[in-house]
């Protein structure tokens, strides 16, 4: 009794563990990786007046390898997850713009199981990413059309 309670606590918490990462990996892609790349680049540049093309490559390049890694992260993580829930691993996924449009259609994993947490942790992320620069777009920054000073 006391054992089966103790795996049970056990798997909750790797759950969110689990859980926990995915939502910080997909709120960093947004977020953590260009300010990583940012400061990376502003760290390889020597002159604060001009531009060169050396850092600007650096900032693209630490972007591209930070997302990369925090995809791998999620992709990760949802296996984990998916092993530790007893989700069955889908050998193929079929994407919705590849299916049969005709009457045979095959019963979908997505029909059974529902929305995974990987995906509503992307979806959270995007749709938090999007209102941020709204937010940012119609309250915090200076007006793009603002008249521009006098010409007398």
């Amino acid at each position: 009794m006391y054992s089966d309670t103790v795996v049970y606590v056990s798997k909750k918490a790797q759950r969110l563990g689990l859980q926990i990462a995915m939502s910080l990996s997909a709120i960093n892609i947004w977020t953590g990786a260009p300010l990583l790349a940012l400061w990376v680049g502003s760290r390889a540049t020597t002159s604060s007046t001009t531009v060169t093309m050396a850092p600007v490559l650096l900032v693209v390049v630490v972007l591209f390898v930070a997302c990369l890694a925090l995809i791998y992260a999620l992709s990760w993580t949802s296996a984990r997850y998916d092993a530790l829930t007893g989700k069955p691993q889908m050998v193929k996924r079929h994407v919705s713009w590849l299916r049969s449009a005709r009457g045979e259609r095959v019963d979908y994993e997505r029909e059974k199981d529902g929305i995974t947490p990987l995906e509503r942790f992307l979806v959270l992320s995007v749709v938090l990413a999007i209102l941020a620069f709204e937010l940012w777009f119609f309250i915090a920054s200076p007006s793009p059309i603002a008249p521009g000073p006098s010409k007398d």
